[in-house]
């Protein structure tokens, strides 16, 4: 009795000085509304922070993290004398009507409070907070629980056939059977307990699947591995609900507990606070890369041009593919989905010699911090099936599109997509969303539901140009091979690159001479002056993502200038407006450029890579404009010696063709660029 006596005295002063006694006076106002006049149960959320608890009482600290159904006792009890003493609620007649909820502010950064969802087995885990991070790969929708019923005795001359005597509230890991049915006795007589059914207190319950975030490997290009992950199921009530969403990362502090569902027992968690969590990606780069961003100081142009010369040359020689690769890398750095920042910039690539385009792509999406590469046999969105935990919703899945939130997606060559997945993925790649119908009769409700996700990744896909041709004409280009794709889904995506084929002799014999040494001597590298390896690229993707740029007045009025001018000349030819989706795609690309440079500001330099690889995707589109730029605008055909001095004077030149057409055809243009 001493020792109770003692830890609810710390308990009290913990409240004291943590404000937990100020909140609880605050929430009882609520429950004093005439309204409430017919609850029995008082539910109140008391945060704690084990470590200030540590502080105080070390007893109790270790009960709250080791015994925390002990340690919930000790604050309903506290509460309770708080109640009464300063009555607060008239109608809190008995200890067992106030619901004391322990929400844990986080855990001792030991190994002993961490569970590695990769790691097995998971039996032994005792019922106390645990501390896990993944990925939310399904939910359902919110459905109601028990959370408290009142019990009468049915012998009318005990004393317990009135009162509030027997009320039983919900537990980490007990099922609906275990706070209301049938069979229950009275501690005072032993006779059958009945319910009173209109003291029934409802709560709301959501289930969400948690799996290690390395899943996602298996799902990206890589190589097929072993090892498979498995999910663990995830219990939300009431306030907790709605704070997952599927393809987003969490820290979460939950209960491990066996749920009995006989003839069955799963293991499951009981979530007592959620966090959205950010895995540390390194912020730093090789120091390869300073010494050539250094070197190539003098042009804003030359960093990236060199970066994308030099990238992934176990695929292709140097001086191949050359605006593939620089789109691939402004894609990278610019795909994000945390919860600051939400960008994107799709790619369609269209080839006719596809397998090392693919290739290239594959490689690429390993750079991501998250890549998912989508195959036929799964969903590309969402998928439905029933919940297996006796919920009797739905149970909500995500597709590649979703687990690929905040990286990129890799569709994969769209001629081999149906008609109505091409138009899946148009309405996904125009509304950024995607909708999931709910049949209510199937899953249990009503009435049919329809619910909506954001999608926050990249899209790459593939389209061959020699397969089922769509050919359509361009001014400039001539015949232009699109491929299978269809025009309204080839415009939704906001870049498209034409990679044109090796047919110089050269070239073609650069190829097949680095294809043969890459058979005989594989993970070689072949040009010792430009040997970045992967990891390098994997480290500068990642700090250029992490930097934060912001538009230079010059970049702004360049870019603001082009779609001026373009919306003029586009209405007096094609009879159409331009769509603010255009004005986005100019500052993404230009925002990349200046990421990939490695720099916090955007300049007229990078506006005007930006203008160039939209005027070779409005090309490809059949849009034409009187902006002419030839396609290897970007990277001349020889990059030799003094090859980027020459592409520095080339861009220099088309900056001035650019200026010059904004000064004609945009309106109120002559105010901030000079005829000369």
């Amino acid at each position: 009795m001493a020792d109770m006596f003692s830890l609810k005295r710390s308990v009290l002063i913990y409240l004291d000085k943590s404000g937990g006694l100020q909140k609880l006076t605050e929430d009882c106002k609520s429950f004093n509304d005439p309204q409430q006049n017919a609850m029995v149960i008082f539910r109140f959320c008391v945060g704690v922070n084990p470590t200030d608890v540590i502080e105080v009482d070390p007893d109790l600290g270790d009960r709250i993290l080791h015994h925390p159904l002990n340690a919930t006792a000790l604050f309903q009890s506290v509460c309770f004398l708080a109640i009464k003493t300063l009555s607060l609620i008239e109608s809190v007649h008995t200890e067992c009507q106030v619901n004391v909820i322990l929400k844990l502010t986080h855990l001792p950064p030991f190994p002993d409070y961490k569970l590695d969802l990769a790691a097995f087995p998971r039996t032994h885990c005792c019922m106390r907070p645990m501390l896990m991070e993944g990925l939310a790969i399904a939910v359902t929708r919110v459905t109601k629980y028990t959370r408290g019923a009142r019990f009468l005795c049915s012998n009318d001359d005990c004393h317990f056939s009135s009162g509030f005597h027997h009320i039983r509230v919900h537990a980490p890991g007990a099922t609906e059977s275990a706070t209301v049915r049938n069979d229950f006795s009275c501690m005072a007589c032993s006779s059958p307990l009945k319910e009173d059914i209109q003291f029934r207190v409802l709560g709301d319950k959501q289930l969400v699947e948690l799996i290690h975030v390395d899943a996602l490997k298996v799902l990206s290009a890589h190589q097929q591995s072993p090892l498979r992950y498995q999910s663990v199921t995830l219990f939300l009530r009431d306030e907790l609900c709605n704070t997952m969403r599927i393809g987003q990362l969490y820290r979460v502090i939950g209960i491990p507990a066996h749920v009995h569902q006989w003839p069955n027992i799963t293991w499951s968690v009981e979530v007592n606070n959620v966090q959205p969590w950010e895995p540390q990606y390194p912020h730093d780069i090789n120091a390869k890369f300073k010494q050539l961003l250094k070197a190539t100081g003098g042009s804003h142009w030359r960093f990236a041009a060199v970066i994308a010369h030099c990238f992934d040359l176990n695929m292709t020689p140097p001086g191949l593919y050359h605006t593939l690769k620089l789109s691939l890398l402004l894609s990278l750095v610019q795909t994000r989905g945390d919860a600051k920042n939400t960008s994107h910039l799709n790619l369609l690539v269209t080839a006719g010699d596809t397998i090392i385009v693919e290739r290239l792509m594959k490689y690429s999406l390993n750079l991501s911090c998250r890549g998912v590469r989508h195959e036929a046999s799964r969903e590309m969105f969402a998928s439905l099936s029933h919940d297996e935990h006796g919920a009797g919703t739905a149970n909500i899945y995500a597709g590649s599109a979703l687990l690929a939130n905040g990286g990129i997606c890799m569709l994969g060559d769209l001629s081999s997509f149906r008609k109505d997945k091409l138009d899946a993925i148009e309405s996904v790649l125009d509304s950024r969303t995607v909708s999931v119908f709910i049949p209510g009769k199937k899953y249990g409700k009503d009435a049919d539901q329809h619910l909506t996700f954001p999608i926050s990744c990249s899209f790459w896909a593939l389209a061959d140009s020699t397969q089922n041709s769509r050919r359509t004409y361009d001014a400039v280009l001539g015949a232009v091979e699109m491929g299978p794709v269809p025009p309204q889904l080839a415009a939704s995506f906001g870049l498209i690159v034409k990679c044109q084929d090796p047919a110089k002799e050269h070239a073609v014999l650069s190829l097949t001479v680095h294809t043969l040494q890459q058979a005989v001597q594989p993970g070689k590298y072949l040009y010792s002056s430009l040997d970045f390896s992967t990891q390098d690229y994997k480290e500068l993707v990642a700090y250029a993502q992490s930097l934060q740029v912001d538009l230079s007045p010059a970049a702004q009025k360049l870019i603001r200038g082009y779609f001026m001018a373009t919306c003029r000349v586009r209405s007096q030819i094609h009879s159409n407006k331009m769509s603010a989706a255009f004005l986005k795609l100019l500052i993404s690309l230009a925002e990349a450029h200046c990421k990939l440079s490695l720099r916090s500001e955007v300049l007229e330099e990078d506006a005007v890579i930006a203008v160039l690889l939209y005027e070779n995707s409005v090309t490809l589109k059949n849009e034409g404009s009187a902006l002419v730029i030839p396609p290897d605008a970007l990277f001349p055909p020889d990059l030799g010696e003094d090859g980027l001095l020459r592409r520095d004077r080339a861009l220099d030149e088309l900056h001035q063709n650019i200026l010059r057409f904004i000064y004609t055809y945009a309106l109120g243009a002559d105010e901030y660029i000079t005829e000369e």
